[in-house]
């Protein structure tokens, strides 16, 4: 078990990021011993039923009205005006991938894209130029916002409905997208691999609530009421420069042991450059634990697939972490979630 990185020295003192860890200070930690930040891969594993008893220490079923917006109840004008506050140079950082059309093993079902009209249907002039796009997007390459329909445990929805009676082939009629609305809030990003002088967190490495608040210190922020959190594992840069895999079988992620702290903290959003589960799961049975804690029980949305890289480099220059997020997902009713592309701005 490797030391808390906040007994240490100032990680942000370390190599830079950018560059990697010099070789000659021992083995890269993206290619060296088989541990997490917090000194663990993927582990320690939880059994079902400790699961199941944090699952009923986080949940807030019952809190809110209208109880399918979740914990974006939690953003009132008080936290939209917090969150304007942390505006100051009024860079604009988009956070989407782009749209994705082509097969890979992170992308089994490409997004498809084609044109309808080359300037030869209507009349003509003026001409115009039309496509159609279509997205199965609930996968590993489509950045997207999950919606508090899209996950269920023992068979429950967030708030104890029952899914089987409020989902079916034509939609959902309880947690839609289309009852969240856009979310403007203050986003909190937790950079890891700079925290840690690494280029990114290996595929399987796990996040726990010892590194959150070992990141918090590091980066000089502090998660609060009505935050959007964001982890960035450095994903996206290391599919850039080694290639794609199946992050549905190995990915860097939060453990379960993170999820009480977020909770306590009130946030109102989690997302990531992956999609906030550590893979494999450390709960047995259970293939994406964090998803069913964080929607299920604590009706709090989650954002899958962000690019998070020019934020990280937006924020390392800028030394601050904070920053305005809007978030405002298609309106679709009875949608379990929606292709989004959120913007920062700092």
């Amino acid at each position: 078990m490797s030391a808390d990185p906040a007994d240490g020295p100032d990680p942000m003192d370390g190599p830079d990021p950018a560059d990697g860890p010099d070789p000659a200070d021992g083995p890269d930690p993206v290619d060296g011993p088989d541990h997490g930040p917090g000194g663990d891969r993927n582990g320690p594993a939880v059994s079902r039923r400790d699961f199941d008893a944090l699952f009923e220490a986080v949940r807030t079923w019952g809190r809110w009205t209208p109880a399918d917006r979740g914990a974006w109840n939690r953003v009132a004008a008080e936290q939209v005006r917090r969150a304007t506050a942390t505006v100051r140079s009024g860079r604009v950082v988009p956070l989407a991938l782009p749209w994705n059309t082509v097969p890979g093993p992170d992308n089994p079902r490409p997004a498809l894209h084609h044109m309808t009209d080359l300037g030869d249907v209507e009349m003509p002039e003026p001409a115009t130029h039309k496509d159609f796009i279509g997205a199965d997007y609930h996968g590993k390459a489509v950045t997207h916002l999950d919606a508090l329909c899209h996950v269920s445990y023992r068979g429950r929805l967030y708030d104890g409905r029952t899914a089987k009676d409020v989902v079916g082939a034509a939609g959902a009629r309880f947690g839609a997208v289309s009852a969240l609305g856009p979310l403007v809030t203050r986003g909190v990003l937790l950079d890891l691999p700079a925290v840690l002088g690494v280029r990114w967190l290996e595929p399987g490495l796990a996040v726990h609530a010892r590194d959150v608040v070992a990141a918090e210190r590091a980066l000089d922020v502090r998660i609060g009421e009505g935050d959007a959190v964001l982890l960035r594992s450095g994903q996206t840069r290391r599919r850039a420069e080694l290639g794609a895999w199946d992050p549905g079988t190995a990915c860097a992620g939060f453990h379960v042991d993170a999820v009480p702290l977020l909770a306590e903290r009130g946030i109102a959003l989690l997302g990531g450059d992956g999609d906030s589960d550590v893979r494999p799961s450390p709960v047995a049975g259970v293939h994406s634990p964090v998803h069913a804690l964080a929607v299920a029980a604590m009706g709090v949305p989650l954002l899958d697939n962000l690019d998070l890289e020019a934020l990280s480099a937006a924020t390392g220059r800028a030394g601050r972490y904070e920053f305005l997020l809007v978030v405002a997902p298609l309106n679709i009713p009875g949608g379990t979630g929606s292709p989004v592309n959120p913007v920062a701005v700092l």
